[in-house]
């Protein structure tokens, strides 16, 4: 793995100079401005049962299964379009260290505009000095689980990539995934048909893997190891997927 950090800042730098990523960054921005700018008006109007940073995190998915996609689809599906890929492993470059690398340079991008976020809040601390207003427990809680759940969604967005050469299928099916988990495992947790007992195992999975569950644990402050192992484990086996699953296409390209 000696090459992965030259091909992790090579990619870094190749994000800071797209013109496309400062396009991202700035909707991301607007669209959680604008989120945050409506709770405070929400809090204003009337009192609310929970803190702003716990109703702000909570509405963490609709970023997350746009924005992800959009910094991931283009990382080895544009290369693989262009043949650069094949002709990038012809150096003394493995395919891990390719993943790997392209992997580390998206979650480092992902990270980024949302500890950029941490300036709504701190905004929100120079104009007001209400303690429920700014509880620092759910809002420490709430980014440690976007960077332990990051770690996931960016991987699917990567192995999303490693299926396509077009950029746009990349996109779509990478939307697809991260809905199917976020939203998907929330929807069939809750249906009736499970509570059979027949079906207990199935529920018990589903109810493992609610991403909305997590969040409210991180918030509450309970680190629960079982979720740290499901997103760890998740992310190494999504990016042995994507590797195994790219060599394997270049092998029959």
């Amino acid at each position: 793995m000696r090459h992965f950090l030259t091909i992790l800042g090579h990619e870094i730098r190749m994000l800071l100079v797209n013109p496309s990523t400062y396009i991202a960054a700035v909707i991301f921005l607007a669209f959680m401005g604008f989120i945050f700018a409506g709770l405070l008006t929400d809090y204003a109007s009337a009192p609310q049962q929970v803190s702003p940073a716990v109703a702000f995190f909570e509405l963490f998915w609709v970023p997350v299964i746009f924005i992800v996609p959009l910094l991931t689809m283009k990382s080895i599906s544009e290369e693989r379009r262009l043949g650069t890929l094949e002709t990038l492993l012809t150096t003394p470059i493995s395919t891990a260290e390719v993943v790997l690398g392209k992997y580390g340079a998206a979650y480092f991008l992902y990270f980024s505009l949302w500890s950029a976020t941490a300036g709504f809040f701190y905004i929100l601390h120079r104009f007001t000095h209400d303690a429920f207003l700014l509880d620092i427990g759910p809002l420490i809680g709430g980014y440690v689980f976007i960077a332990v759940s990051g770690f996931f969604f960016v991987a699917i967005g990567i192995f999303a990539s490693s299926l396509s050469r077009n950029q746009a299928v990349a996109g779509i099916l990478g939307v697809a995934l991260l809905f199917a988990l976020i939203i998907g495992t929330q929807l069939v947790s809750g249906l009736g048909v499970l509570n059979q007992e027949l079906y207990a195992p199935i529920k018990s999975s589903l109810e493992y893997a609610r991403v909305f569950t997590h969040l409210e644990d991180f918030s509450r402050g309970i680190i629960d190891t079982r979720q740290l192992l499901f997103y760890i484990s998740g992310t190494t086996l999504t990016l042995i997927f994507s590797i195994l699953g790219l060599e394997a296409k270049l092998l029959h390209s």
